[in-house]
């Protein structure tokens, strides 16, 4: 198989059963001048209409709560060493790849949309008529989401405005985020004024004198499955963005889910 892609009918969700997935789609992009904190280990890109559901227009938070879900499953903990180790919990959603690292872990895959959208009903953070709707969700929503369907916690991080405080605020919090011990899972970002949700793949802090950059993977791609990492990379659906060409006039609001509490 190509390792550009992983199959996802491999989980049994039905979520983009039929589609080719592409796989930790940063790699081979060139890093900026400057020091660069990426995620490490692997994880699907997804995007409007991956699974046959034409989200455009509303759909991109759904899309970005799925690729860091998927780094989840695809970065199970640990086992327990045997003295601390402690029966598995069932969980009937829960699957195991054949690239599982140890037969004692358990998880989700990534949900669908509709999956997230039950959730959020669910836990009472919205209310019946969310169901089936084409309301958008944000990084609150996906802290949420994530904390019920995985047991992972969140850092809701707000920014009041982009320009010099989108640098000296989230810059730092994501560098610290994809340096932990424990490796930083992607990130999600999303604004008032700048309302479409960001994946956020990496972070380059910038030598003196030169601009800030996120890396950012774009869920609003909609279209053919791509063949590769170059073809989704030169078309510019995953890219290295100056902090300084964000809307200057938008708050912000950065997801960063703690992958340590697992």
């Amino acid at each position: 198989m190509d390792l550009n892609h992983e199959l996802h009918k491999g989980w049994t969700d039905g979520t983009c059963s039929e589609s080719r997935l592409l796989k930790s789609v940063h790699i081979g992009l060139p890093n900026p001048p400057g020091e660069v904190a990426l995620v490490r280990g692997d994880y699907l890109y997804y995007h409007y209409g991956c699974d046959g559901q034409d989200d455009r227009g509303w759909g991109c938070g759904y899309r970005t709560v799925q690729t860091m879900a998927s780094w989840l499953g695809l970065n199970p903990p640990p086992p327990p060493s045997p003295s601390s180790a402690s029966p598995p919990s069932a969980s009937p959603s829960s699957v195991s790849p054949s690239s599982a690292p140890s037969p004692g872990c358990q998880w989700r895959p990534p949900p669908s949309l509709p999956d997230i959208q039950r959730a959020l009903v669910r836990m009472g953070d919205k209310p019946d008529s969310f169901l089936g709707s084409r309301d958008w969700i944000g990084s609150f929503e996906a802290s949420l989401v994530l904390d019920q369907l995985y047991d992972v916690p969140c850092r809701v991080v707000h920014v009041r405005g982009g320009g010099e405080e989108l640098e000296e605020v989230a810059v730092p919090e994501l560098r610290r985020h994809f340096q932990g011990p424990h490796g930083g899972p992607p990130a999600m970002m999303g604004g008032g004024g700048d309302h479409s949700s960001k994946g956020i793949l990496g972070v380059c802090s910038g030598e003196r004198g030169s601009s800030r950059h996120l890396l950012v993977a774009d869920p609003h791609y909609h279209g053919r499955p791509l063949p590769g990492r170059r073809e989704l990379q030169a078309q510019g659906w995953v890219r290295w963005v100056p902090v300084s060409t964000l809307d200057q006039d938008s708050f912000y609001n950065l997801c960063l889910p703690v992958a340590a509490n697992r």
